[in-house]
């Protein structure tokens, strides 16, 4: 059976957790705490991000890749349109967004996540035991500057260049839906995928695997009210209550 290596909270995670669970593919997840996750993950592939699909032996890393290797093995909806033009402005806008995009608005969520440690550990630790979340805690503040320092977090002017990514995204996808609610041609695409997994980081849409803990803590909920009202988190709520069917994350058996 696959085993998907992940990060509970991460864009890239819930891309390849979406079109698993969209497929119907039998599976495991193994979530991984970031930071101990390091020689777990540079063992299996020689790098150290996150997800990881175990097939047959092979480690298979970066959800761009293992959502192509999905469609191309496994049956249900495909993701990669089959149409040139669209198939090319379809990962135009996955790459756009795994390579500019979410990055740039890691920051500011990785900023406010920070400001509280436990909430911090409540993301990343959620659904493992509450005395790993606790221990977990207590090392996120030594941890902290490594991990600013690895996601470009260096002053107010990165996270400001964050937030500007964010309001970037939110209008491009109001824009490109306008006249089929989907961002490229009339059905729902990889690109879909893409960014509403990107803007779900914002949008938090309910009785899904993005969904915030509870309570959500002060800095999380200043970023998050910050982008509420605007239209593109409208999208992001109905692309999620329309196509990503699974209410939370498991780890274990199943297929979402």
């Amino acid at each position: 059976m696959l085993e998907l290596l992940q990060f509970r909270h991460s864009p890239y995670n819930e891309k390849v957790r979406w079109a698993l669970d969209i497929k119907h593919v039998a599976h495991r997840r193994r979530s991984l705490l970031p930071g101990p996750h390091i020689a777990t993950v540079k063992r299996l592939t020689g790098h150290t991000h996150t997800p990881v699909l175990m097939h047959d032996g092979v480690a298979l890393d970066g959800s761009a890749r293992i959502i192509e290797w999905l469609d191309e093995h496994h049956g249900g909806p495909m993701l990669i349109p089959s149409d040139p033009a669209e198939r090319a402005e379809a990962l135009r806008i996955q790459r756009w967004f795994d390579d500019d995009i979410t990055p740039r608005i890691r920051r500011p969520v990785l900023d406010a996540l920070l400001q509280q440690p436990s909430y911090f550990a409540a993301n990343f630790g959620d659904g493992a035991p509450a005395l790993k979340r606790m221990a977990y805690a207590c090392v996120v503040p030594l941890a902290a500057p490594v991990i600013r320092k690895g996601n470009g977090i260096t002053d107010a002017a990165a996270i400001e260049d964050g937030h500007r990514a964010a309001k970037e995204a939110l209008d491009f996808v109001v824009a490109r839906s306008a006249a089929t609610g989907y961002l490229c041609g009339n059905s729902f695409s990889i690109a879909d995928v893409t960014a509403a997994s990107t803007l779900a980081v914002l949008a938090r849409p309910a009785n899904s695997p993005m969904a915030s803990p509870q309570p959500v803590a002060s800095a999380y909920r200043a970023l998050m009210d910050r982008y509420a009202k605007h239209p593109g988190i409208a999208w992001t709520n109905a692309i999620y209550a329309k196509h990503r069917g699974a209410r939370s994350d498991f780890d274990g058996q199943g297929a979402g």
